[in-house]
């Protein structure tokens, strides 16, 4: 048995990773300050983890401190951060300061405490300005939005501490996760838990362009599989997880709305209509980039995969279709639920 620790461990990703921990057997220790995460995330068939969670940010230095001194981890699987691309860039000092510093923060309490290993969750947004396809994981394009930068900074200081100290520290750059317990609550959400979400309320959903664009989308087993392989590594390691295919938005939008029993057809808007709901981005005298916006909308993204196939034995094993399923029955007891409180 190993003695874990999850950061932002109420969110998507981390609530799943922690239950599959602790269903393995390991000594999980869950941390999030709920900025996004939400107690339903910590709530499985088989175990409850709400009262057991640290409600703590990781930058409180005197209860990391004494968290790790106490505890004596093996592995630090650092999730915690902004993640949604309109609030990195609406708040880049505070992105900044989560995801680059806390991620620092994070590194040196490894290094100080002598944990046997650290993963970390990037993003296949780095490769936002790639033109190659599929992206490899030593070719990345310099990013330009602040959500991949504060992300790819991080990598970098991932890098230089396995570098000077020997730690060994994995980064994972996701493709497009979806699954149960994805976000479908918030302002901006993923795109998945957006048309969920607007197809129960009876709303007619709003795709940007013309919906053709074509993504990698990895489901969220898959993703916590490999999360779990790459505990292998004993040294530095940049590792993609994706499928190494991709679907258009308006596949995903046909697959949601045949498994929720609807008819309605999506809008279509331009793509400045993208970040309508942070009308500050456009504000004068300095207004968001349209070259940029125009290409996060429309952007193609296909992540290779063929370094977790052949390093970690990793081959992502669901479809689409029984991810979406899954997705969907989840999403629509959530909706429901937070329909119920108000």
């Amino acid at each position: 048995m190993s003695k874990i620790l999850v950061t932002g461990a109420a969110g998507f990703i981390g609530s799943q990773l922690s239950h599959r921990l602790w269903q393995d057997g390991e000594e999980v220790t869950l941390l999030d300050n709920f900025s996004y995460g939400s107690k339903d995330n910590l709530i499985f068939e088989d175990h409850d983890f709400r009262e057991e969670i640290c409600r703590k940010d990781i930058r409180d230095l005197d209860f990391m401190e004494k968290l790790f001194s106490e505890k004596h981890f093996d592995v630090v699987y650092h999730i915690a951060g902004i993640t949604p691309l309109p609030d990195c860039q609406n708040m880049p000092v505070e992105a900044v300061d989560v995801n680059v510093r806390g991620t620092v923060i994070m590194l040196d309490l490894v290094r100080r405490y002598g944990a046997k290993q650290m993963i970390f969750a990037s993003t296949s947004a780095v490769y936002e300005n790639n033109t190659d396809f599929p992206s490899v994981e030593s070719k990345v394009e310099k990013p330009s939005l602040l959500y991949p930068s504060t992300k790819y900074t991080s990598e970098q200081f991932c890098k230089a501490f396995s570098d000077a100290y020997g730690i060994p520290v994995v980064v994972l750059r996701f493709a497009n996760v979806f699954g149960p317990h994805i976000d479908c609550l918030r302002t901006q959400p993923p795109v998945m838990g957006y048309i969920i979400r607007e197809l129960f309320r009876g709303n007619r959903p709003v795709l940007h362009s013309t919906g053709d664009q074509e993504r990698d989308f990895i489901y969220v087993d898959d993703l916590i599989d490999l999360a779990l392989k790459v505990r292998s590594a004993r040294s530095f390691d940049t590792v993609n997880v994706s499928t190494g295919r991709t679907v258009t938005i308006n596949e995903i939008y046909r697959v949601i709305k045949e498994q929720m029993g609807r008819d309605t057809d999506p809008e279509y808007a331009e793509v400045g209509h993208f970040w309508a709901n942070y009308p500050e981005l456009y504000a004068d005298p300095y207004p968001i980039s349209t070259e940029i916006m125009e290409r996060e909308v429309v952007k193609y993204t296909c992540l290779s995969n063929k370094h977790a196939q052949e390093e970690y034995g990793w081959k992502p094993k669901t479809s689409l279709e029984e991810g979406i399923k899954n997705t969907v029955e989840f999403s629509c007891r959530v909706l429901k639920k937070a329909e119920e409180k108000v």
